[in-house]
């Protein structure tokens, strides 16, 4: 079974610096109907004006992943982190038993679009962590984060894997499922089809008792990318 959701679905806050768009109930929107799926519980995708940001701010007991589609994100914790994160690079911060955190648009003439991502822990307290890595933009499924860190993936505390599907021009292929899991695909970049499902950009679909997805690029003229969630039942 594929649920679809489509981009102009989503809720919606804009506070002139921010635009985002949220996927799940998120601050000021809820409904009822979208408050997460599995362990998913946050997909925001913000959009930061020039020298604008998110203030210092703190979480607990939450797996945060950022992942940037235009510009840099600059992010400081109380860990000691100073770090910029560029255009397609992941971050995963693991906020344990508790981190203050910033984030912000460093440039003062590009906007920042990024993807903020919120999974539910299966393991609480314990101390706050950073993860940062670019996995590049190659061909196929591309595991971002999993369980233990396998094969140079970032590590989260949670049963759940992370992977980044590009595709080119008309290219397809298939992922084996687990009917017994639950997957979700946000569509970032470009369009697929998820056996005849057409996603677009923003575009999210809840998969579930799906043995395989057969993803199809359709497009004439660009190259696809994805967010692929294998997450618990």
């Amino acid at each position: 079974m594929i649920t679809l959701r489509k981009a102009q679905d989503r809720g919606v806050a804009n506070f002139g610096w921010l635009d985002s768009k949220h996927s799940f109930s998120f601050g000021a929107y809820y409904d009822s109907a979208h408050m997460g799926f599995s362990a998913l519980r946050v997909l925001n995708d913000d959009s930061v004006a020039p020298g604008a940001g998110f203030g210092t701010h703190g979480h607990k007991d939450m797996e945060i992943i950022s992942f940037v589609i235009q510009g840099a994100l600059e992010h400081k914790d109380s860990m000691g982190n100073v770090q910029s994160l560029p255009k397609g690079e992941f971050q995963l911060m693991s906020a344990g038993r508790g981190v203050l955190h910033s984030e912000y648009n460093g440039s003062k003439t590009q906007a920042l679009r990024f993807l903020q991502i919120w999974i539910q822990p299966n393991a609480f307290g314990g101390d706050p962590g950073y993860q940062q890595k670019d996995f590049g933009n190659h061909a196929g499924l591309t595991p971002i984060i999993t369980p233990n860190g396998d094969n140079g993936t970032l590590s989260i505390k949670q049963d759940a894997t992370i992977s980044q599907l590009v595709l080119h021009l008309g290219e397809s292929m298939e992922v084996t499922l687990d009917a017994n899991r639950k997957y979700y695909v946000h569509q970032v970049e470009g369009s697929n089809t998820l056996n005849k499902h057409l996603l677009t950009c923003g575009d999210g679909a809840k998969i579930e008792l799906e043995s395989s997805l057969v993803i199809h690029n359709p497009s004439e003229s660009d190259t696809s990318m994805a967010l692929l969630f294998d997450l618990p039942a």
